[in-house]
């Protein structure tokens, strides 16, 4: 049943994404914010057929820590899931990513109208420089910046050894990080097909401040953070699942 059920979302999301990929590009001549608006009404439909077809629900405590200034978004990467939600959950926004997403037919040309950072991952010190000149142009405008610290989805139970692009940026932009938690990967597992019911929860903490410190400071930070509230949510879970 489960299979059944993810493999009839999944056909729902595909054609869900050729329409709203579609809208980006024939809207690309408005401006971003408007652009913004439309596209990214895909991550909310999304959410809603993962709730109706999969029974995945979600619940977010601390929003009321995400500021009116712009700022950089450090999430935990688990699952496809918090992909869609940070869209939702948060104010405009733009993402750094690994450029070859823009290379795929149709779904690459609408994220592309959405103004991500697209970097090479191989291009080590320019693909850095990138983020924190591309970044600082967007958190200008008013978008928030929203990067991976681990770079990929890390497994249940396991915390990955985050990159310094997120930091760096905060740094250089004078800016605050938003740090987010969420056990996803437990309903939509890393690379999995299927999908489980489940309540998700997503955690936002408290801005955290970089004035004043080091890259390797401001991410032992967010890292310190991110792994209590982790060992935290898992905790929790696995006292559940043993009930």
């Amino acid at each position: 049943m489960f299979f059944i059920r993810s493999l009839l979302f999944s056909i729902i999301q595909l054609l869900m994404t050729v329409l709203f990929s579609t809208l980006g590009i024939l809207l690309w001549p408005l401006p971003f914010n408007l652009r913004y608006k439309v596209v990214s009404k895909w991550a909310r439909v999304n959410l809603w057929l993962l709730k109706v077809i999969c029974g995945i629900n979600y619940s977010v405590k601390g929003i009321d820590n995400i500021p009116e200034t712009p700022c950089v978004i450090m999430c935990k990467h688990q699952s496809a899931w918090e992909t869609l939600a940070l869209q939702v959950v948060f104010p405009q926004q733009v993402w750094v990513l690994k450029r070859e997403l823009l290379w795929v037919p149709i779904f690459g040309w609408g994220l592309a109208s959405l103004n991500p950072i697209a970097i090479d991952r191989s291009a080590g010190r320019k693909a850095l420089n990138q983020i924190i000149e591309q970044g600082k142009e967007r958190l200008e405008s008013g978008s928030f910046i929203v990067i991976f610290p681990e770079g990929t989805r890390i497994p249940v139970g396991k915390m990955g050894r985050f990159g310094i692009g997120g930091a760096k940026l905060a740094l250089e932009a004078g800016a605050n990080i938003i740090p987010v938690a969420h056990n996803a990967g437990r309903a939509w597992p890393k690379n999995s097909f299927v999908k489980y019911p489940a309540n998700i929860e997503l955690v936002i903490g408290r801005p955290i401040a970089t004035q004043g410190k080091t890259v390797t400071e401001v991410n032992s930070d967010v890292y310190q953070w991110m792994d209590e509230q982790m060992t935290l949510m898992d905790s929790v879970s696995d006292k559940k699942g043993g009930q």
